[in-house]
């Protein structure tokens, strides 16, 4: 009997290629989770630390060892540590020549130091091609996948090809890329996180302003002048009347300094005869508010809402009501019902929800999940529907304040 044996494998199949291995300098939160992230994706970790046997617990499947160690075995050297400690650097200077560093520092404040970190690090190590990126993304977004929390990575170097490698590295990671130059860029990158939503600092401003002013001038003109003129305490309509009628009054005002800087920008490159040049600072930081502004009128507008329809359950209205009621009886009166006001009062009404409706849409339709799905007359068309019916909507709404 003759045996034939064959080989499951095919004779010429190459062996898969080696997984490629990446270098990091700290095992701080964002050194782990990024460590982690890298394994899930299918990289080979490696990480560099000044106490490897009590360094805390790594990502399973990394390994540890000292910072000379490990940066000659990567091509590749994310640097996890903050500036303060980049004393070491200059030890592994000779292990990491001709390789690529990626920095992720951030400071604590702007201004903290002459020069960006990343600009330091290259001085440190002139050998090396230094890349600013990732320090916008935190250790918990890393944790929980980039669908979760924000994706965008900004990307800065003065070598083409190491930016190349790290852009491909946040692209497998599923991060996208924005490249802002060379490293001088890098000082602006890191001042990216300090920043605490400077978009919306004008529009809270103009709001909060805009609030006050109209607040106090109708605490004096309602309430305060019937106390000292008629002699009527009526400041429990502080807390209702008198909001139910600042919110619309704002949110109208808010509503129109969001659409005022493109008719404004309109007027000018006609006046100027062309659309190429650029606009004043004061109106091109204006027009760059227009969402925010929007979205605060929309705000306002649903508070307006809110409080309207707390009015039947007011202890003043069903006092009212009852007072009214027993009038009629003790004078033995019966209103006839109008059904010419009934449709009157119920057709402003109607048209006032189909108003605020629209509205919403209106706002919902500038995420830029939405807005992204949008062509431009599709989102005309919402525009031209909550412009018919916003103006009759507030004058239904204002009306039903008490």
């Amino acid at each position: 009997t003759i045996l034939t044996c064959m080989s499951l494998c095919p004779l010429g199949m190459e062996p898969p290629p080696e997984r490629e291995l990446l270098c990091i300098f700290g095992t701080g939160d964002l050194g782990r989770s990024l460590g982690q992230r890298l394994l899930q994706t299918g990289y080979r970790v490696v990480y560099g630390s000044r106490r490897p046997h009590s360094c805390g617990p790594l990502p399973p499947g990394a390994q540890v060892m000292s910072h000379t160690e490990a940066a000659q075995l990567a091509a590749v050297v994310i640097v996890c540590v903050h500036r303060e400690h980049y004393d070491f650097m200059e030890e592994v200077a000779p292990q990491l020549k001709g390789k690529v560093l990626v920095d992720v520092s951030n400071n604590s404040k702007k201004g903290l130091y002459p020069e960006s970190n990343a600009e330091f690090l290259q001085s440190l190590i002139p050998a090396a091609s230094v890349v600013k990126a990732f320090n916008t993304v935190s250790a918990w977004s890393l944790q929980n996948g980039p669908s979760d929390a924000h994706r965008q990575v900004f990307l800065c170097g003065d070598k083409a090809e190491a930016k190349q490698k790290v852009r491909e590295l946040a692209t497998r990671l599923g991060l996208s890329v924005l490249d802002r130059g060379s490293l001088s860029a890098a000082r602006e990158v890191e001042d990216f996180p300090l920043q605490l939503f400077p978009e919306w600092r004008l529009p809270l401003c103009i709001a909060t302003g805009l609030t006050g002013f109209f607040f106090f001038y109708l605490l004096i003109r309602d309430i305060i002048y019937a106390y000292v003129e008629q002699d009527k305490d009526i400041s429990f309509r502080i807390m209702v009347s008198l909001a139910n009628k600042v919110f619309p009054i704002v949110s109208l005002i808010m509503l129109s300094l969001c659409y005022l800087p493109g008719v404004m920008a309109a007027i000018l490159q006609l006046y100027r005869g062309t659309k190429y040049r650029r606009f004043p600072d004061w109106l091109d930081h204006w027009m760059l508010c227009r969402k925010q502004l929007g979205l605060l009128a929309l705000g306002f507008a649903f508070l307006h809402v809110l409080y309207t329809l707390l009015i039947p359950i007011r202890y003043y209205v069903r006092y009212k009501i009852r007072e009214y009621t027993v009038l009629q009886i003790r004078e033995n009166k019966t209103e006839v019902f109008d059904t010419t006001t009934a449709w009157y009062t119920d057709s402003y009404f109607s048209v006032g929800i189909l108003g605020f409706a629209l509205y919403i849409l209106l706002g919902i339709t500038s995420l830029p999940s939405v807005s992204n799905a949008l062509s431009w007359r599709e989102f005309k068309n919402v525009m031209c529907l909550r412009s018919l019916y916003f103006s009759l909507y507030y004058r239904t709404a204002s009306a039903s304040s008490p």
